[in-house]
């Protein structure tokens, strides 16, 4: 279970390299509902997701001998850029296997920020396909 002394933890090992966002009041969905709902502004992150804090808080956990040999994951995209740029900012370098349909616009950014790309086939095969 995680506890809050969870959640402090992970913000404080983003703190400084994961942009804090602002939380708005959203007229529309709040007129819609009949409540105050507020959107956490994660677009502006510098990867465009909330993913940064996520991948952050795992890389920055990670022991020094796993730090050296890097990490590996699969994504189609926004994993993928966050993983990519948060790897950057520790020196941890990343592969991440990508399937071949995944947009040029990601793959091109996560090779900008240093990390490895290569292309899968198949990569996201449902489990009803045939193998």
């Amino acid at each position: 279970m995680i506890s809050l002394a969870d959640i402090e933890a992970a913000r404080e090992r983003a703190k400084g390299a994961v942009y804090y966002s602002p939380c708005l009041p959203s007229i529309p969905l709040s007129d819609i509902t009949g409540m105050e709902i507020f959107c956490k502004l994660d677009n502006l992150q510098r990867t465009g997701s909330f993913k940064e804090r996520g991948a952050r808080n795992v890389l920055a956990q990670l022991p020094a001998d796993q730090k050296k040999r890097g990490v590996i994951a699969a994504s189609a995209g926004n994993h993928a850029q966050a993983l990519a740029f948060q790897g950057k900012l520790l020196g941890i370098r990343a592969t991440v296997v990508m399937p071949t349909h995944a947009p040029l616009i990601k793959v091109t950014t996560c090779q900008k920020l240093g990390s490895r790309c290569p292309a899968r086939e198949g990569f996201c095969r449902s489990q009803n396909a045939r193998t």
